[in-house]
């Protein structure tokens, strides 16, 4: 053999021993083969709209929009919150948020029938959509991914039962939104928990006068009321004043928490809140969408995620209170 081809042989098994050693190259991620598929890909930074049907100045909703905008900053994602208590105004914001191309779509429900066509054009555009709150039986149906929230009729229950182990016998519920299923959810639940005398009375939040005046005429009238369940924390402190005006023996529950509510628990005002921790109603959505567009995942396997209810009382406010005060609870 000769010098020449003895080197040329020596090259080409240094070659071989290189591919070798090397390995295969790393597979290419594929691209987003349209449009609406787009919005599953991972890749670039994901905007998300938060549309509520909470009114200004809310200090529930004011939670929930913590929460989801720290979820924001800690995953990297746009959030752009946005409300209104008019279902026929929440709907045109869904509108908004879908002619905009958002990567994702997080929406409470009070009223379902009226935001049924924009959530459902949501869902054909590709857009993944997560319902928080309220319309959880309407959730699925509408092709959401899933809810998250509490259920209101087992919380309403947990309120009712909570009033009969305090040896109550007439209980009345108050319902500050017309229209809002998930009210009328809490109450029935809390007939069915109290399993008594339950009546209802409507009252509008946004009038907060008129509100405690109506409660006061309630409690005044009827001296056997003996219990009273708000399902608003702002609405709670207009029935501790009204009940204290006429001298009425009536004890206040209400449903979610608020610095008010906290204090008046401490005071013995008020014997319990049901807490919804509607912190992380604001906040697991955004998570979730993350996970939906970066790794396919969808959360809940076809059942609600459950945030609530968390019954608060002097045992446990304490510790709780703290949170409200900082805005997670």
């Amino acid at each position: 053999m000769s010098h020449r081809l003895k080197k040329a042989l020596v090259v080409v098994a240094g070659l071989l021993l290189l591919s070798a050693c090397t390995g295969p190259k790393a597979e290419e991620k594929p691209a987003a083969s349209s449009p609406g598929a787009a919005t599953t890909q991972p890749g670039g930074p994901l905007r998300v709209a938060v549309i509520s049907h909470g009114t200004a100045g809310d200090a529930f909703w004011n939670v929930v929009k913590n929460g989801a905008e720290e979820a924001g900053r800690q995953l990297d994602v746009q959030v752009e919150y946005n409300s209104d208590g008019d279902p026929g105004n929440q709907a045109k914001l869904i509108d908004n948020a879908v002619a905009q191309r958002v990567g994702g779509l997080v929406v409470s429900m009070a009223n379902p029938e009226a935001l049924k066509t924009s959530i459902e054009n949501a869902v054909r555009a590709g857009i993944p959509v997560i319902t928080i709150n309220s319309g959880e039986d309407k959730s699925a149906g509408y092709g959401a991914l899933t809810h998250v929230g509490q259920n209101e009729t087992i919380a309403g229950e947990e309120a009712g039962k909570k009033f009969r182990e305090l040896g109550k016998k007439k209980l009345l519920c108050v319902v500050h939104e017309a229209g809002n299923v998930g009210q009328a959810q809490r109450c029935d639940g809390a007939k069915t928990g109290f399993a008594g005398d339950v009546q209802t009375l409507q009252v509008d939040i946004s009038n907060p006068t008129d509100a405690e005046s109506r409660i006061r005429g309630a409690v005044q009238t009827d001296s056997s009321l003996d219990a009273v369940l708000t399902l608003n924390s702002q609405v709670a402190a207009r029935a501790v004043s009204a009940i204290k005006a006429v001298g009425s023996q009536a004890q206040v529950g209400t449903f979610d928490l608020n610095t008010d509510v906290v204090g008046a628990i401490k005071a013995g005002d008020v014997v319990f809140a049901v807490d919804q921790q509607q912190y992380e109603q604001g906040y697991l959505p955004v998570q979730f969408l993350k996970l939906y567009r970066d790794n396919a995942n969808v959360v809940g396997g076809g059942k609600p995620v459950l945030t609530g209810p968390d019954l608060v009382d002097k045992s446990t406010v304490d510790t709780v209170g703290q949170y409200v005060q900082r805005g997670t609870r």
